[in-house]
């Protein structure tokens, strides 16, 4: 169980990483527009050029930058849900309690460092 100042520390850590995956998020989707409309009214053979990646390879960049921000939010998301729960700080696995260090580096943890290996 958490003290009230360990819960409203771990809530501000919670808020923190999602208003930062969120704005990468909302980055990320504005980059990806400029590629693709930068590429509409092209007639560029982009796999052959030789000045630089492709427009399909900065697609796919980004395309996995929006998935690694999504996930963020996801897992942002349940850790809240566990910290609701009262069940925040316990491993999924083993139900152990997460040591503190785990969670103060990896607010989102869901195991303890033993089942994480």
């Amino acid at each position: 169980m958490l003290s009230d100042h360990d819960e409203t520390a771990v809530r501000a850590a919670l808020d923190e990483r999602r208003s930062e995956a969120a704005r990468r998020l909302a980055s990320l989707t504005g980059r990806f527009d400029e590629v693709v409309q930068a590429a509409a009214g092209s007639n560029v053979d982009d796999e052959h050029d030789p000045e630089g990646a492709t427009i399909a390879f900065e697609r796919s960049q980004i395309g996995a930058l929006v998935h690694q921000a999504t996930t963020e939010l996801e897992e942002v998301a349940a850790a809240r849900e566990r910290l609701d729960a009262g069940a925040y700080g316990l491993c999924e696995r083993c139900g152990t309690s997460i040591p503190a260090e785990r969670l103060r580096a990896r607010p989102t943890a869901r195991t303890c460092v033993g089942c994480a290996t």
